[in-house]
C-alpha cells in the first residue's frame, strides 16, 4: 500500500508562531481582528490535534504515513519518499 501523505507537523508550528508572534503583535487588543486571529489559532491547533489522531489510527491499521514538505515533489522524490517510509 503506498503511504498516506500528510503534511509535517512543520507547517502547523510555523503558522501557530507567526500568528502568535507576529500577527497578534500587529492588531490592536480588544479588537474584533484579535478575535478572528484567536479562531484561527485555534483552528489551526484543532486541525493538528485532529492530523495526530489520524496518525494514530493509521499507525494502528499499519498504514505508512509520508509526510510532506510541499507539493512540489519529484517522481524520484516521490519513490525515494516511499521506500524510506516502508523501511
Amino acid at each position: 500500500m503506498d503511504p498516506i501523505p500528510l503534511p509535517s507537523h512543520i507547517h502547523y508550528e510555523l503558522l501557530l508562531q507567526l500568528l502568535e508572534r507576529q500577527t497578534m503583535s500587529a492588531i490592536g487588543h480588544g479588537s474584533r481582528t484579535q478575535e478572528q486571529v484567536h479562531e484561527l489559532i485555534s483552528t489551526l491547533r484543532k486541525a493538528l490535534s485532529q492530523q495526530k489522531q489520524l496518525e494514530e489510527r493509521c499507525r494502528r491499521a499499519n498504514l505508512p504515513i509520508d509526510y510532506r514538505w510541499s507539493l512540489n515533489t519529484t517522481k524520484l522524490n516521490d519513490t525515494n519518499s516511499k521506500d524510506s517510509v516502508l523501511q
